[in-house]
């Protein structure tokens, strides 16, 4: 009699993805998806820190205007805002591979093209390609995030985000040795080599399973996770693999007798509703209305001025460690050609502010799995506050220098725990979408950045330009605070049902 309970113990056994991932643990298989979702970070970082150093170049070749240097920039963040929501909707629908498949032709494709551009038109047109393939970017860490046990996830996903990092410093190098010799076309040829090996390796990467089970495909769910587990050099749990949807309907019914067959019914209605939801929500309208339904809309709307505020302060920082001291040399009437001649120490100061990023990474890890999401996001923007205030009063080298330094470690570890924080919030079926929608938001901060807050410093308005920022970080850390949801060790959710 025993043996035949245990036999029916097993058999009713179910276990969900993230019970999978626990017992698995974070092993050489995690390892591998961090290292090819890190360099689409690399290819990412690479290719935004690059406008750095080409803008200035290209508008000393072609004579172009400081609002037509700056539109070099804003359109790749045009770009990004439209690909952030095209990817996020084809990777909600579709599979996370397909999104980021298309991103890495795009983004490689038009990199590489851009660097012989004729003119001035062609080089907006390809980088505003570029951009729509950057907007996948997040697509990648959600990805990544859907493979990683709920105890560790933030401190890899700190991990993760830590190769933009590395991006952003070998472009700085890479500048710094390209540049003063071959120019900005070998500068964009090299920078678009990252986005390629994507390419490359793409062949050998999995589904997400969290995906696959969302969507029904549950043995190739399976699959993956066995593939996953005996790379670790673990076990799978016994039983049956089933979703959150599963789960909710076996809560459902009361009734032991009527367990099998309504089981059975609902299986087939969930089957019938993944085939319709995979034609019907075209163009993305019925993903984006989740993300305004009652349980999420707060979270949505608190989680976009987030992205905004970091966005448009973080980019806005990366630029005016440049365009500041060049602002400065141009209201002091010196000659405009000044601020193109010193390539060595913008190459300078852009590589030593880009070393700010790691401490950033760094303070990341320590406090995100500890204080939590929200204070930790909250804190380092209002330090960034601190740290940029100096600067309303006076602007020598040094004073900027480590100001700046000390603004940039604190806003990038605020848009490390924003990155984390978004995908965690959102349920399976739409946690591509929420973040590409969040992150498009981000896009319009990017490309106000460079058309307002650096035509100010052009203008000889530093100080307006600074408390710009100030204003614009401190209201991003007061929305931090109201966000309904802390999700330090939380399971990730697959369905709205499941969020409290």
């Amino acid at each position: 009699m025993i043996s035949i309970f245990q036999m029916e113990d097993e058999q009713s056994a179910t276990y969900t993805v993230d019970d999978a991932l626990i017992s698995s643990g974070f092993g050489k298989y995690q390892i591998l998806i961090l290292a090819y979702a890190g360099i689409g970070l690399i290819a990412e970082a690479m290719e935004m820190m690059l406008l750095s150093f080409v803008g200035p170049s290209v508008q000393l070749e072609w004579n172009l205007t400081a609002h037509q240097e700056s539109m070099i920039t804003s359109v790749v963040f045009v770009g990004m805002l439209i690909g952030a929501y095209s990817w996020g909707v084809v990777s909600d629908n579709y599979g996370r591979r397909k999104g980021f498949l298309f991103t890495a032709i795009m983004t490689s494709g038009a990199g590489f093209l851009s660097s012989f551009s004729p003119n001035y038109l062609s080089l907006m047109a390809l980088r505003f390609l570029v951009g729509i393939g950057l907007g996948g970017g997040p697509v990648l860490g959600s990805w990544f995030l859907e493979f990683v046990p709920a105890p560790s996830r933030g401190t890899w996903m700190v991990v993760l985000l830590a190769f933009w990092t590395v991006g952003t410093i070998f472009e700085a190098s890479l500048a710094w040795l390209v540049m003063p010799k071959f120019g900005w076309r070998w500068l964009l040829a090299l920078s678009s080599v990252p986005s390629l090996l994507l390419l490359l390796f793409y062949a050998i990467t999995p589904e997400s399973p969290r995906f696959l089970c969302m969507k029904g495909r549950t043995m190739e769910a399976v699959d993956v996770l066995g593939k996953m587990a005996r790379l670790n050099g673990a076990e799978l749990p016994s039983g049956k693999l089933v979703s959150d949807k599963n789960i909710e309907l076996d809560e459902v019914s009361e009734s032991a007798t009527l367990l099998n067959a309504t089981a059975k019914a609902a299986k087939e209605e969930e089957n019938d509703n993944i085939k319709e939801d995979e034609g019907s929500d075209f163009g993305g309208f019925k993903s984006v209305s989740k993300l305004l339904s009652p349980k999420l809309l707060r979270a949505t709307l608190l989680l976009w001025m987030a992205f905004f505020g970091n966005a448009f302060s973080y980019y806005g920082i990366v630029l005016l460690t440049s365009e500041l001291s060049n602002g400065n040399r141009i209201c002091a009437k010196q000659e405009v050609e000044s601020v193109h001649s010193n390539n060595s120490s913008l190459y300078k100061n852009v590589f030593i502010s880009s070393f700010a990023e790691i401490p950033g990474s760094f303070v990341s890890i320590m406090i995100v799995d500890r204080i939590g999401r929200r204070l930790s996001m909250a804190s380092m923007l209002f330090t960034s506050c601190v740290f940029l205030f100096p600067l309303v009063f006076s602007r020598t080298e040094i004073l900027t220098r480590i100001s700046l330094f000390g603004a940039r470690l604190c806003i990038s570890a605020s848009f490390t725990i924003v990155y984390i924080y978004a995908p965690e919030i959102y349920p399976t079926s739409v946690r591509t979408t929420g973040i590409g929608v969040a992150s498009s938001v981000g896009r319009i901060g990017g490309i106000l950045c460079p058309l307002v807050a650096v035509a100010l410093v052009h203008n000889c308005h530093q100080t307006t330009a600074i408390l710009l920022f100030e204003l614009v970080v401190f209201l991003s850390g007061v929305a931090v605070m109201f966000f309904p949801f802390e999700m330090k060790g939380r399971r990730l959710n697959d369905t709205e049902a499941d969020m409290h």
